[in-house]
């Protein structure tokens, strides 16, 4: 028996290949399905199963395209209702996959259809839970996704992962691993830890969410802090379960390059966004007027979907020559199929043709220490719980996930300075800002990060972030 976990950091996700003799299952994949077949291929093994945990909402799933290319049927847990050919599973149903089997356990909360799948070794030995986003490490999944107006709120289904937990992961062994769906950084959870892999043990004594006294105290405690997710979130649920273009054809269509004079006009004939994937430290210095940039080095595809959140905006890309195909691929994980082209001969084409150019305002961290007075406006655009630990004294807290809801507040004629922890969020919403007219500002290079090794400037007292016991 072999279990590799697939994982991808840009979206905090895990995948699971499993293979006994000469079978195998994949467990959540991602989009492109090129890695999976190729292990299949090395492996000289059939794809048997693909396991789908749940409706993802932060990632669209390659469960189709290699349903297609193999001929493996999906199966979900109960109640889930996908519009396309897939295998309902009943709760406690055993599938076979060579000499190993998986167990459905059906663990709704996260959403209503939530399955944990418990990996039964050769010897009928209970070895490994593959949890989802019912269980992730530190954490469990947040139940504010799957709310029907009117008929099932954020704490009942608070109140159904509580059931799930104790019901059906609490009692298995101490020795069994868990695999989780996710890790840190993903926007399915608030407390996770930085490890991907632990045992059940060491999360029923760590985990807080497992050690609540009472399901009340579960359900306030697990909704506590919670943020509103981001808003593409709802239409990757429905690419999931709806279906969605084969990514080849959306790879196909991308890979279009644009010529520097005919740039402009496949913008205003398709009303696209213009989406820069260069860094920070690039874009800054020059680029094509009106751009966002989203640099490709970072958290690319969930600050993506949620500065975008229209999965059917039509994209033009900016890119350092040779990325392209990457960027069309990681934008087709969160369901961003719409890429039109790319700028040909990337931005030095458009710097070299003579065209209109914009620039960020930057400074270094030393510079704005020495700028700095008590009463300059300072914007702060992480999240509210960075913020809490720890900020520039009467700075404002804008996160840069609901700037489409501050931005319209700001007064163009009052300077400001805006920075994040490093400088990758801080130049997204620097572009965001300009883009819509808002140009009197200067943006802090190294964010907060570096601002407090100079020791200069007043900041709130230092609070750890992690909840503890």
């Amino acid at each position: 028996m072999k279990i590799e976990q697939i994982y991808t950091g840009c979206l905090a996700q895990g995948a699971y290949y499993i293979v006994s003799g000469n079978e195998a299952a994949i467990i959540d994949p991602l989009r492109e399905i090129k890695p999976y077949l190729e292990r299949l291929e090395k492996d000289q093994v059939k794809l048997k199963y693909i396991f789908e945990t749940h409706f993802h909402a932060d990632f669209v799933s390659g469960h189709l395209d290699l349903s297609k290319k193999t001929d493996a049927p999906i199966v979900y847990g109960p109640t889930a209702k996908p519009e396309f050919e897939a295998i309902i599973a009943t709760d406690e149903q055993i599938f076979e996959i060579g000499k190993i089997k998986i167990k459905v356990l059906h663990t709704p909360g996260h959403t209503l259809e939530s399955s944990t799948y418990l990996l039964i070794d050769e010897n009928g030995k209970e070895t490994a839970i593959f949890s989802g986003d019912t269980l992730f490490l530190g954490d469990v999944g947040r139940p504010d996704l799957a709310q029907k107006s009117g008929e099932i709120t954020e704490r009942d289904l608070a109140g159904m992962l509580y059931e799930s937990l104790h019901s059906k992961i609490l009692p298995l062994d101490d020795s069994i691993t868990v695999y989780p769906a996710h890790g840190a950084g993903s926007a399915c959870g608030k407390n996770m830890q930085k490890e991907t892999v632990d045992t059940l043990g060491n999360q029923k004594r760590t985990n807080y969410a497992l050690n609540q006294p009472t399901k009340e105290s579960f359900i306030d405690e697990v909704l506590d802090g919670l943020t509103a997710p981001p808003k593409y979130f709802g239409m990757n649920v429905a690419l999931n379960k709806g279906g969605y273009e084969s990514f080849e054809k959306v790879l196909k269509k991308g890979n279009n390059p644009i010529a520097v004079e005919d740039f402009e006009i496949a913008v205003e004939e398709t009303g696209a966004l213009i989406l820069d994937t260069r860094s920070a430290a690039d874009f800054h210095k020059g680029f094509v007027p009106n751009s966002i940039n989203i640099g490709i080095k970072g958290d690319f595809a969930p600050w993506v979907g949620a500065m975008i959140v229209d999965v059917q905006q039509p994209i033009i890309l900016v890119s350092d020559l040779g990325t392209e195909e990457e960027v069309i691929t990681r934008l087709s994980r969160v369901g961003f199929d719409n890429v039109v082209g790319f700028l040909e001969g990337g931005f030095e084409s458009w710097r070299n043709s003579g065209k209109e150019i914009d620039e960020v305002k930057r400074i270094s961290a030393e510079q704005f220490v020495s700028e700095y007075s008590e009463g300059q406006k300072v914007i702060d655009v992480r999240k509210e719980t960075e913020y809490e630990a720890e900020h520039i004294d009467e700075a404002y807290s804008k996160p840069l996930a609901y700037i489409n809801d501050w931005v319209g507040a700001i007064d163009n004629s009052e300077h400001f300075y805006i920075h994040c922890a490093g400088g990758y969020r801080s130049m997204i919403a620097a572009s965001i800002l300009q883009s819509r007219g808002y140009r009197n500002f200067t943006e802090v290079q190294g964010g907060f990060n570096e601002i407090k090794k100079f020791e200069k400037v007043p900041t709130s007292n230092f609070v750890c972030q992690t909840k503890t016991l």
